[in-house]
C-alpha cells in the first residue's frame, strides 16, 4: 500500500523558513519523478518544484530561486525548502508522487505576520 505522508507545515512570518518532508511508503522516491504541489483557498492546484529520477529539478517562476526540492534516497523521503517566504506562499502543500498518482493528504503552510 502506497502512503505519502508530509510534514513539516504551520505558521511562519514573512522572511522566514520552513522545511517541508513528504515520507513515503510503498513505492521508492528515486524511481518516481516526485513533485510537491500547492492550493490556496479558491485557487487551482500549481506545480511548485520536480525532481526527477536522474535528479534534475524544476521550479515554478512564483517559487524559483526561494524554495528547493530534494530528496534523500535512504530516508525515502523527498523535501521541499522553503526560504523567504511571502504571504502568497500561503496555500496547503502535497507530496506528488507523478509516476504512479498517488497524493499525499496535504499540510498547511501559512505565511503571516
Amino acid at each position: 500500500q502506497v502512503q505519502l505522508v508530509e510534514s513539516g507545515g504551520g505558521l511562519v512570518q514573512p522572511g522566514g523558513s520552513l522545511r517541508l518532508s513528504c515520507a513515503a511508503s510503498g513505492l521508492t522516491v528515486n524511481r518516481q519523478v516526485m513533485a510537491w504541489y500547492r492550493q490556496a483557498p479558491g485557487k487551482q492546484r500549481e506545480l511548485v518544484a520536480q525532481i526527477t529520477i536522474g535528479g534534475s529539478t524544476n521550479c515554478a517562476d512564483s517559487v524559483k530561486g526561494r524554495f528547493t526540492i530534494s530528496r534523500d534516497n535512504a530516508k525515502n523521503t523527498l523535501y521541499l525548502q522553503m526560504n523567504s517566504v511571502k504571504p502568497e506562499d500561503t496555500a496547503v502543500y502535497y507530496c506528488y508522487a507523478r509516476s504512479t498518482g498517488y497524493w499525499g493528504q496535504g499540510t498547511q503552510v501559512t505565511v503571516s505576520s
